[in-house]
């Protein structure tokens, strides 16, 4: 069973178990029918052999018991059927998940080989290397326009900071050269008590002795 149901597409696997279960669950219906049927007549069988008891006839009444028990085999008979029926359902319930169980694998398979095939190993390299050199042309490009156009292109960059030092040192050495400026201390004569005088003191500078040198001499 389990080969031909795999040996078979999916779709018609599964319309063969669809089938396959509708059948057996009409052959259980009429099993469970007839097994009714057997039964009502076993009961039957045992009110008559009652009746023909009471009735003293008791040779009737063992034949009611008789067939009595031909019924009750037949129904035991139905069971055991309707047991195997039961039996196969299941089995074929269980193969048919067997089978999509399968089927998914298999797809499932087929699908990641397929995957597999179109992003091999060898195309995931190339790719890599498609993005590298990529991505080194366009540093390329922009190193290219971030560079000096022009007269600025000539320039030393070692030399503009060599100056750059030269001048940084000149202001620093003019910033000590620069004299000292004193603030003068202002103090806040205090309330209440008076500040000593002092006296003015006498200028003779060596200008006024030049001076007076001079009009001695033309006195003379």
């Amino acid at each position: 069973m389990f080969n031909r149901l795999f040996g078979k597409p999916k779709e018609q696997a599964n319309a063969g178990a669809l089938a396959t279960l509708d059948k057996l669950n009409e052959t259980l219906d009429m099993l469970e029918k007839k097994e009714k049927v057997l039964e009502k007549k076993a009961g039957a069988e045992l009110e008559r052999a009652k009746e023909f008891s009471k009735a003293k006839n008791k040779r009737a009444a063992i034949q009611s018991l008789k067939r009595k028990k031909l019924y009750e085999q037949q129904i035991e008979q139905l069971g055991n059927f309707q047991l195997r029926i039961h039996d196969q359902m299941i089995m074929l319930e269980a193969a048919k998940a067997t089978t999509e169980t399968v089927d998914a694998l298999r797809t499932g398979a087929k699908a990641m080989k397929a995957m597999q095939k179109a992003t091999n190993i060898d195309d995931v390299d190339k790719t890599m290397d498609e993005i590298n050199e990529q991505t080194e042309n366009m540093k390329q490009i922009q190193d290219a326009l971030s560079a000096p156009l022009g007269a600025s292109a000539d320039f030393d960059e070692d030399e503009l900071e060599a100056e750059l030092e030269e001048l940084e040192g000149a202001e620093l050495e003019s910033q000590l050269l620069e004299p000292v400026v004193t603030i003068p201390i202002h103090t806040t004569p205090v309330p209440g008590k008076a500040q000593p005088t002092r006296p003015a003191p006498q200028k003779a500078s060596a200008e006024e002795d030049e001076l007076a040198a001079l009009q001695a001499e033309m006195a003379l």
